[in-house]
C-alpha cells in the first residue's frame, strides 16, 4: 500500500513501503542526495514509521550572499581576526579525526594540508564522508575533540596560511 502523499508539500520526499522500511537504504541514499547536492541542506528530517524524509536547502539572504566580482586583480578572501583559516563542518554529523578507531589522526597540530587532502571523517546517518581540506595551511588546532557532535558551517580545524615560498 502506498501512502497518502497528499498531506505532503510537493518538496517533501515520502517514500512508499509494503512492510517495515529498510532504514539503512534510505540513510544511504539521504546522504548520497545530501552529498551530490551543490551545497549541503539545511534541514533533514527522517520518519521511520511510514518513511517520511524532508530535505530542505535554503537560500542565503541577500545581505550574506557575496557581492559579484568586479573587475581587477583577484583578492584573497579576508582572514578572521586571529589570522587563520578554518575548515568547517560541511553538514551536520559526527566529526572522527581517523578513518577507523584506534589509527593515527589524519592530521597533527604541525602538519601541512593542501587543498583534496583528507583532514577528518563525518559520519552523517551510519554514513562515512571523507573532509577534505579546501585550502593550504599548517594545521594549528584541532578544534573539535574525535567522535564530537557537531553543526554545519563548524569550524573544526584552524589553519596558518602558508606565506608562497612554503606553498611551492
Amino acid at each position: 500500500m502506498i501512502p497518502n502523499t497528499d498531506q505532503h508539500s510537493q518538496d517533501d520526499a515520502v517514500l512508499p513501503t509494503s512492510g517495515p522500511a529498510d532504514l539503512e537504504s534510505v540513510c544511504r541514499s539521504v546522504a548520497e542526495l545530501a552529498r551530490a547536492a551543490p551545497k549541503a541542506p539545511s534541514r533533514i528530517k527522517l520518519r521511520h514509521g511510514s518513511t517520511t524524509v524532508e530535505m530542505e536547502w535554503t537560500a542565503a539572504p541577500a545581505a550574506d550572499r557575496p557581492a559579484p566580482a568586479e573587475a581587477g586583480p583577484e583578492q584573497p578572501p579576508a582572514l578572521p581576526a586571529d589570522g587563520l583559516d578554518h575548515l568547517c563542518a560541511p553538514m551536520v554529523g559526527t566529526f572522527y579525526h581517523s578513518r577507523e578507531p584506534g589509527t593515527p589522526p589524519l592530521v597533527s597540530v604541525g602538519d601541512l594540508v593542501r587543498p583534496g587532502q583528507a583532514v577528518g571523517i563525518l559520519e552523517v546517518m551510519k554514513m562515512m564522508s571523507t573532509i577534505e581540506a579546501d585550502r593550504s595551511g599548517r594545521v594549528v588546532e584541532i578544534l573539535v575533540p574525535d567522535a564530537q557532535a557537531v553543526e554545519y558551517q563548524q569550524r573544526l580545524i584552524a589553519l596558518e596560511p602558508l606565506v608562497p615560498a612554503e606553498d611551492g
